[in-house]
């Protein structure tokens, strides 16, 4: 499995990196979940459907985030990633805390992906 991160994602996640310093263990941690299961989605995620692509788009809604602690998957931070299955390859799309907005950028999806 090869992981790819669009360059939107790398400025969320340097902006994130700043208020949650373990950002970069805690992603480390969902890639391994992916690699150990590549056909299966993570916990406490789903498909974002209704984009009008073939592409498979999942939205993980619970992270673990060590610098939160005592919070555990209650971090309140959003991933959302393509998943290529025939090629083993997911692509980053986009990373956010649930206070700083309310659902994913459907936008960057539908830029990259259409």
């Amino acid at each position: 499995m090869t992981f790819d991160e669009l360059p939107e994602f790398n400025k969320d996640l340097k902006t994130l990196l700043k208020r949650f310093r373990t950002l970069n263990d805690d992603l480390g941690e969902v890639k391994t979940i992916l690699r150990k299961k590549p056909n299966e989605r993570p916990p406490f995620s789903f498909r974002i459907d209704n984009l009008g692509i073939e592409t498979c788009v999942v939205k993980v809604k619970k992270i673990a985030c060590k610098a939160l602690k005592g919070r555990g998957v209650n971090s309140g931070l959003r991933l959302v990633y393509a998943h290529f299955p025939a090629d083993q390859r997911i692509v980053f799309i986009e990373l956010y805390h649930k206070n700083d907005k309310e659902n994913e950028d459907r936008q960057r999806i539908l830029n990259n992906f259409k």
